[in-house]
């Protein structure tokens, strides 16, 4: 098993860090705020730096907020002083034009912010108590389409911005073999369904999810045409007792088995396995954090797995891959491929009976 990070650090060193954590969502809040009021805005577009006054008389904020802001954003280091001018700094610069960098923030500060105040009672009740703060349901899933418009935008702007980039990359691996029916288990906007569509206008696809999930789902397949080639199948993925239908050639899991617990993982995939013909190729596609490339990404999956603590369904998480390798034998299934280093940090797991 790999090793994750060091203790070499000075006491000094250490003790450092340790205010950094303490003041973090602080640190978070005023950066969101430099970015919001368009302060590092300003900044990217006069590279010869401002001073508080110039900055203050363009965002239409008081000296005093600007400011504070700034003194802030020194700490950050989303900005430099430099002849009493401020100028971006090159971590600055990412708020401003990387895409990722904004959709992470958005979903932290819309979808988990507030909610990441009932971790520790998430942790205890193995619930997600963070999820009050939006509704009474008893995941976000069962609310999804519920949600504010604005945390609506940012969740969903969230789950595809990591599985769109992978899409089209798989597409020639799931098709290779006289492919025709496939099931997309846990489909969301039906964004893969379409795809497949795309890539082969034969196929004939059933998205497979809860009712009002696959309402939205089916709704976008019509106004792209593909009314014809995606069906629905609706159904609580979490009913056991409610068998996968048959007769596909493939079955499709993308970013989806990290939404359960191990239990019932577990119980999904037998329900898979029964509905499997010798010919049947079942497709995970997963962020497993032990399968990183960069110690950033391993930090980002793990910290990801604490929206699925307190805000999701209480009891899942970015999984490491054993574990997952684990669940896919007890099931019943063989793998035939592990496929590393897809898109933004993915692994496809090739299973059959």
């Amino acid at each position: 098993m790999n090793n994750y990070g060091s203790d070499q650090k000075s006491a000094l060193e250490a003790k450092i860090d340790a205010q950094k954590i303490a003041f973090a969502p602080i640190v978070f809040q005023a950066v969101l705020s430099l970015r919001n009021l368009k302060i590092l805005e300003v900044l990217d577009q006069n590279p010869d730096g401002l001073t508080p006054d110039e900055i203050s008389k363009k965002v239409k904020i008081s000296k005093y907020g600007v400011k504070v802001l700034l003194d802030a954003g020194l700490s950050a280091e989303v900005v430099i002083l430099q002849d009493q001018k401020y100028q971006l700094s090159k971590t600055g610069y990412y708020f401003i034009h990387d895409q990722m960098t904004n959709i992470n923030m958005d979903f932290v500060q819309d979808v988990c912010y507030n909610g990441m105040f009932y971790l520790e009672e998430s942790i205890k009740k193995e619930k997600p108590e963070g999820l009050k703060v939006f509704g009474e349901w008893p995941t976000v899933y069962h609310g999804l389409s519920q949600l504010p418009e604005h945390v609506k935008k940012s969740w969903f702007a969230f789950d595809h911005f990591y599985s769109d980039h992978v899409f089209k990359l798989v597409l020639p691996i799931l098709f290779k073999n006289n492919v025709n029916k496939v099931l997309d288990v846990g489909g969301n906007t039906g964004k893969f369904s379409l795809e497949c569509a795309r890539y082969n206008p034969g196929a004939e696809i059933t998205i497979m999810d809860l009712p009002g999930q696959l309402n939205i789902a089916l709704q976008n397949a019509k106004d792209e045409g593909f009314e014809n080639n995606i069906k629905g199948h609706p159904t609580d993925i979490l009913d056991h007792t409610k068998p996968f239908p048959e007769g596909f050639d493939v079955i499709w899991m993308s970013q989806f088995l990290d939404c359960f617990s191990e239990e019932n993982i577990l119980q999904i995939l037998k329900r898979a396995y029964e509905s499997m013909h010798e010919n049947t190729r079942l497709y995970i596609l997963e962020t497993y954090w032990d399968r990183q490339r960069f110690d950033i990404s391993t930090y980002c999956l793990n910290n990801t797995s604490l929206y699925f603590t307190a805000m999701a369904n209480g009891n899942s998480r970015m999984y490491h891959s054993e574990d997952m390798i684990k669940l896919i034998n007890e099931a019943g299934l063989q793998i035939e491929n592990i496929i590393d280093d897809l898109g933004i940090s993915h692994t496809l797991i090739e299973c059959k009976r």
